[in-house]
């Protein structure tokens, strides 16, 4: 889906959802550190939860309609959220290396993202990433959707405190999805 196809789904209404996703909630206190990244941020929610929990975060999003939507609730709730737009298939958007203690990329897959997000953590930084999973009869994936245990090999050596694979734990997915929550 283009940019601007993702700017008319949230114009529209679509894809704005205000609870964070629940990994998230189940795992980042447990993360050590304070510097977040969340990648493909849409409107915000996980990087909102996070500046909540005291969290200095950079959200990240190609789409300036989803990024309003975060700029008015980060203003609403006087979080101090650092609010990129930046294309990443592009690579419009440089990860430093060892800058974050925890980055979150959560429902976006773009397989060559996961080499420069495993260099942003430290030692001990973590990294928790939901990608929506191919169909049966696509047993070697898609562009967009991962095949099953593609995620895993990924962090391949990582501590990995979580890894499903399966139905979403959230309604406003449907696609079986694979999570996974790894310590460098």
């Amino acid at each position: 889906m283009s940019l601007e196809q993702w700017n008319e789904r949230y114009r529209a209404g679509e894809q704005l959802f205000d609870a964070p996703v629940p990994l998230v909630v189940k795992f980042a206190r447990a993360a050590c550190g304070r510097r977040a990244l969340d990648l493909a941020c849409g409107s915000g929610r996980n990087a909102v939860y996070l500046a909540e929990l005291g969290w200095s975060v950079t959200a990240v999003d190609g789409s300036s309609v989803a990024l309003d939507v975060l700029r008015a609730k980060a203003r609403e709730r006087a979080l101090d959220i650092d609010i990129r737009i930046a294309d990443l298939e592009r690579g419009e958007f440089e990860i430093s290396s060892d800058k974050y203690d925890l980055i979150l990329d959560c429902y976006y897959l773009q397989r060559d993202l996961f080499a420069r997000m495993q260099a942003g953590v430290p030692a001990g930084g973590m990294i928790i990433s939901i990608v929506h999973l191919a169909d049966a009869d696509q047993p070697d994936g898609t562009p967009k959707r991962a095949y099953p245990g593609e995620l895993r090999k990924y962090f391949e050596g990582w501590n990995i405190l979580h890894y499903r694979e399966g139905q979403p734990q959230e309604s406003c997915h449907q696609r079986a999805v694979a999570e996974i929550v790894a310590i460098r």
